[in-house]
């Protein structure tokens, strides 16, 4: 019989870290600002996430948007930002650590993990940035196993996880038992079955956020903020509901 899919939701605050939880989903990754890619969420946010859900709780550790090549600055707050997730009970953390010719880092991310430990660590999204043909991601793959992560969250350098599908699943077979490979870009109720049999991965990742109406009456103009009205009407949120869809759909490829 294939193992059971696990299922990490994507969340920045509270309310959806719960809402993933009540759907069935059995980690989390906190994280802050989803529409730069999400950088690092704050202690307060951290400390109440962990008040909040039983579930597995890892943070992305993300010190800006852009690039992933960090100055000595940006690599000290990293690593401060490690010790304080470990310190607030987090489970795990999501990083990822390029040099300037977009490879692993692979001396400086070996020192992240060590810093990390116990605490488990995923090497983020960060490694679609260093594919370019077959053999480089088979070498970044084995860059990313050198540095001691125990796992990869990747759409195989594509899009998305669908589109990538072929991708993933040659990296699932090359890493073997080496380290866990996570399947991750727009991965939903109605595409997740394909991505799975085609790729042989039981561990996803995905973003489900649904638009809610916000309380707040929104103005006609654009908001003194420079947020236009559409966006300032209404809020971004996980729903329980499209958790345990994606669940159901997932935990129905596995015979």
């Amino acid at each position: 019989m294939a193992s059971a899919v696990l299922l990490e939701v994507c969340v920045d605050s509270v309310e959806s870290a719960r809402a993933a939880e009540q759907g069935g989903a059995q980690r989390v990754e906190l994280c802050s600002n989803l529409a730069e890619g999400g950088v690092t969420p704050s202690a307060g946010m951290i400390a109440m996430t962990r008040k909040q859900i039983a579930i597995k709780l890892h943070v992305l550790i993300r010190p800006r948007s852009g690039d992933f090549f960090y100055s000595a600055d940006e690599f000290e707050v990293i690593k401060r930002d490690i010790l304080l997730a470990k310190q607030l009970g987090a489970n795990g953390v999501a990083l990822g650590v390029l040099d300037a010719d977009a490879k692993i880092d692979t001396v400086r991310t070996g020192e992240l993990v060590m810093l990390a430990r116990p605490l488990e660590v995923t090497f983020h999204r960060a490694f679609d940035v260093t594919l370019d043909g077959m053999r480089d991601l088979l070498a970044a793959l084995d860059d990313v196993i050198s540095t001691g992560a125990d796992r990869i969250l990747t759409s195989g350098g594509a899009p998305t996880a669908e589109q990538g599908a072929a991708i993933l699943a040659r990296l699932q077979q090359a890493a073997k038992e080496r380290i866990g490979i996570i399947a991750a870009g727009s991965i939903r109720a109605n595409n997740v079955r394909g991505i799975l049999r085609q790729t042989g991965i039981r561990e996803i990742h995905a973003a489900l956020h649904s638009p809610i109406p916000s309380p707040v009456p929104s103005r006609e103009e654009a908001s003194p903020l420079g947020t236009h009205a559409d966006n300032a009407g209404r809020r971004h949120v996980v729903l329980p509901e499209t958790v345990a869809s994606l669940m159901a759909a997932a935990q129905s490829t596995i015979v």
